[in-house]
């Protein structure tokens, strides 16, 4: 069979990612969404490690084959989630809901030690928050009482459910329609 696939339609492929659902019909990750490209999931398709839940009604071929574009695939082995997420810079902002913890500013953002690396401070989850550069050159090397600059949340070490629970709040600028009852499924309803 030649590998080479080719896009039936106009449309260009790198539009038509594949959403990652776990073996229980969860995604893999929320914030950032766990997508393939097209060519990876396909390529799992036939590695047989995943099943085609929806498609997209776009379709590559080769000269002897022919598939629909999967807009959503799920594992078919599961994969149990860490519990604990590393402790990253995008981490700790999506815990900190992308805000600085002083202020409430949402650009420009950097992290700061509520006990200053020049006292002894580390860096861990909990003496880490997200800060605007304007507060972190405020509060300088002080401790956050003595710059008079208490944090709006004390730091905290998240578990994977609650950096997913935040990252629901900042989907990503596409959403395909078919991968909406797999989004939000697990989600409290509204009395």
């Amino acid at each position: 069979m030649n590998t080479e696939l080719k896009l039936s339609s106009e449309k260009h492929p790198e539009s038509c990612p594949a959403l990652v659902l776990n073996a229980d019909f969860r995604p893999l990750s929320y914030y950032p969404l766990s997508l393939w490209s097209w060519q990876d999931a396909i390529k799992a398709v036939f590695l047989d490690r995943v099943n085609i839940v929806s498609s997209y009604n776009k379709s590559v071929h080769s000269p002897s084959f022919e598939i629909k574009l999967p807009s959503v695939v799920s594992l078919k082995n599961y994969v149990k989630p860490p519990q604990w997420p590393a402790f990253t810079r995008f981490n700790l902002f999506l815990r900190d809901r992308f805000n600085c913890q002083y202020c409430g500013e949402a650009s420009d953002l950097t992290f700061d030690h509520l006990l200053p690396r020049s006292k002894g401070g580390l860096t861990t989850w909990d003496n880490v928050v997200t800060a605007c550069s304007k507060c972190n050159l405020k509060k300088s090397n002080h401790l956050y009482h003595e710059a008079n600059m208490k944090p709006l949340q004390w730091p905290y070490k998240p578990n994977v459910h609650e950096l997913h629970k935040n990252g629901r709040l900042f989907p990503p600028n596409y959403l395909h329609d078919s991968w909406m009852d797999y989004l939000y499924w697990d989600s409290e309803l509204e009395a």
